[in-house]
C-alpha cells in the first residue's frame, strides 16, 4: 500500500512545468521555487508514510492544491522574519513589539545614513578622524546640563561599563531596596558581579537611611550607587535616601555617585498628570557624577544606553576596552540624534515624538477614532460585533508601573470564533495585528494604533469575516 501511495506523488520536474509555478519564476529565483516544491513533496511523503504505518486511508491532494501549497511555502520563506506589526494592545513601550516608535525624523535620518556612506568618525572641517559620539554628545549636554556624554547599546551595558571603568575590584554600595531585576531576568547584583565590583548591600528592603551608607564606607569603596526602581514601587512603611543626600555624602568621603534612572525621562512628566519620574537633567543638577538611562523608553529613541557625567568620568569610561565592545553603530546614532533634536523644539515635542504623543493623547481624540473604527468594522464585517468601551492603557517597558492611563478601545466579538481564535487570526494577517483579550473579547486600544492603521485593521477583519473556515 505504501508503494502505491508514493508512486502517485509528482516529481519536482513535473511540477516545475505547471503554468502557475512557471509564472512564479518571474518573481522568485528558480532555486527558491525548487526548494519550496521539495519541501511540500517531502511533507506529502511523510503524510503517506504515517498513513501507511497506521493503516489509514490516504489520498493525494489535487495538483492545484499542491501548487497552492508550494506558493504559500514560497511566499512564507520570502517574507522577512522581522517585520512591521500593528500594536493595538495599549502598551506604549511594548518590549515584545520593539518598544518606542521612532519619529518620522528619526526614520528619515536612518534612511539617509543607510543609503550610502556617512561621516561617522570623520571631522568634516579638518578631514581627520574623530569620535562617533560627537553626533550626540553636544545635544545631550545642551538638554541635560551634563559636562560630557557617551552612548552604548542598552542601559544594562551602560551600568556594566560604568562600574567596570570606575570601580573594578572595588566596593559599590547600594540599598537593598534598589537591587532590581529588569526584563529578561537580568538582575542588578549579577550585572555588578559581571562588572568586577564587590556589592555592598545596606539597609532593608523597605527602609534605608543615610547612616547605613556612611557606616558601610571603607577604604575599598569606590561608588555610591543610586538606582531608580522604575518597574516597581515600595509603598507604606518605607524610606529611601534622596540622591542629593548621597551626593553630599560622596563629596564628604571623596566617592563617586552614580545614578541609574532607568527609563530616561528628559522632561518632567508630573505636570502632565503622571507620577514623578526622575529626569536626567535633575540628576545632573543634584550633582551625580554619572547618570545612566535607556534611550528607547521615555526618551522615545532607538535601543541604547546613555551615559552622562563629568568630563573626567566620561573620559575614563571611553578609554575602557569594554567601551568598544558595547558601542553603537551609525544607524543607532542617526536615529538617536534625530530624536534628541526633537527635545530642542518644546512647542512641537509632544506631537513629533510618538511615545510622548501616545502617552498624553486626549480621551476626546481617542473616543472619535474608536467610534469611527467601530462604524467602519460594522460596515464590512457582519459577523463581528464592535463596541466602544472605556479601558486603561499602560506605558510598559518597566516605566511608570502603577500608572493606568484612561483610554478608549473597540471591543470585538465574533459570532462563531472564540476571542482566542479571532486574536490568532489577527496576528496571522499581514501586517500582523496584536490586541489584548479580556472577558472573551478582543480589545483594540486606539492609544497605540498609529494614524492610518485603522484601514488595515478593517481590511483584516473583513477578510476574517468572509473566511469560510
Amino acid at each position: 500500500m505504501r508503494k502505491s501511495y508514493l508512486r502517485h506523488i509528482p516529481a519536482v520536474d513535473h511540477l516545475l512545468q505547471n503554468a502557475h509555478l512557471q509564472s512564479l519564476l518571474g518573481s522568485f529565483p528558480r532555486a527558491s521555487v525548487v526548494e519550496a516544491i521539495r519541501e511540500v513533496l517531502e511533507n506529502l511523503r511523510l503524510s503517506a508514510k504515517a498513513a501507511q504505518d497506521a493503516q489509514d486511508e490516504w489520498s493525494l491532494p489535487s495538483e492545484e492544491k499542491i501548487v497552492s501549497s508550494v506558493e504559500l511555502t514560497l511566499r512564507q520563506k520570502a517574507t522577512p522574519s522581522l517585520r512591521r506589526v500593528i500594536n493595538a494592545t495599549g502598551i506604549i513601550l511594548h518590549t515584545g513589539l520593539g518598544r518606542a516608535v521612532l519619529s518620522p525624523r528619526a526614520v528619515d535620518a536612518l534612511s539617509s545614513v543607510a543609503r550610502g556612506y556617512c561621516n561617522l568618525e570623520v571631522d568634516l572641517e579638518s578631514g581627520k578622524r574623530g569620535h562617533r559620539e560627537k553626533h550626540i554628545e553636544e545635544l545631550l549636554c545642551r538638554i541635560t546640563g551634563a559636562e560630557a556624554a557617551t552612548v552604548v547599546n542598552n542601559n544594562a551595558a551602560a551600568t556594566m561599563l560604568v562600574l567596570r571603568a570606575l570601580a573594578e575590584g572595588k566596593e559599590v554600595i547600594v540599598s537593598r531596596g534598589q537591587l532590581i531585576e529588569i526584563g529578561g531576568g537580568f538582575r542588578l547584583p549579577e550585572i555588578m558581579q559581571a562588572s568586577g565590583v564587590r556589592l555592598v548591600e545596606v539597609g532593608t528592603t523597605n527602609r534605608t537611611y543615610l547612616d547605613d551608607y556612611e557606616r558601610a564606607i571603607s577604604e575599598e569603596t569606590a561608588i555610591l550607587l543610586h538606582v531608580h526602581t522604575s518597574n516597581y514601587r515600595i509603598k507604606g512603611f518605607a524610606c529611601a535616601v534622596a540622591l542629593a543626600h548621597l551626593v553630599d555624602l560622596g563629596k564628604k568621603c571623596g566617592l563617586l555617585v552614580v545614578d541609574d534612572i532607568g527609563s530616561g525621562a528628559l522632561i518632567d512628566l508630573e505636570e502632565y498628570g503622571f507620577a514623578d519620574e526622575p529626569t536626567a537633567g535633575r540628576s545632573i543638577g543634584e550633582g551625580a557624577d554619572v547618570v545612566t538611562f535607556s534611550a528607547d523608553k521615555l526618551l522615545g529613541g532607538p535601543q541604547g544606553g546613555i551615559i552622562l557625567g563629568t568630563k573626567d568620568c566620561i573620559a575614563r569610561i571611553r578609554k575602557h576596552p569594554l567601551a568598544r565592545a558595547v558601542r553603537v553603530g551609525k544607524l543607532t546614532l542617526a536615529a538617536l540624534e534625530a530624536t534628541l533634536r526633537l527635545f530642542l523644539e518644546k512647542d512641537t515635542l509632544f506631537e513629533s515624538n510618538p511615545t510622548l504623543r501616545m502617552l498624553t493623547a486626549g480621551l476626546s481624540i481617542l473616543e472619535r477614532r474608536a467610534r469611527r473604527l467601530a462604524r467602519d468594522i460594522a460596515k464590512v464585517a457582519s459577523e463581528i460585533g464592535a463596541e466602544v468601551e472605556d479601558e486603561c492603557s499602560r506605558l510598559g517597558g518597566g516605566s511608570l508601573p502603577l500608572e493606568e492611563i484612561p483610554t478608549r478601545v473597540v471591543a470585538l466579538s465574533h459570532m462563531k470564533l472564540s476571542a482566542e481564535e479571532l486574536s490568532k487570526r489577527l496576528r496571522q494577517h499581514q501586517p500582523p495585528i496584536f490586541a489584548r483579550l479580556k472577558k472573551e473579547k478582543v480589545l483594540l486600544d486606539l492609544r497605540t494604533i498609529q494614524e492610518g492603521e485603522e484601514k488595515e485593521i478593517v481590511l483584516a477583519l473583513k477578510k476574517i469575516s468572509e473566511s469560510k473556515s
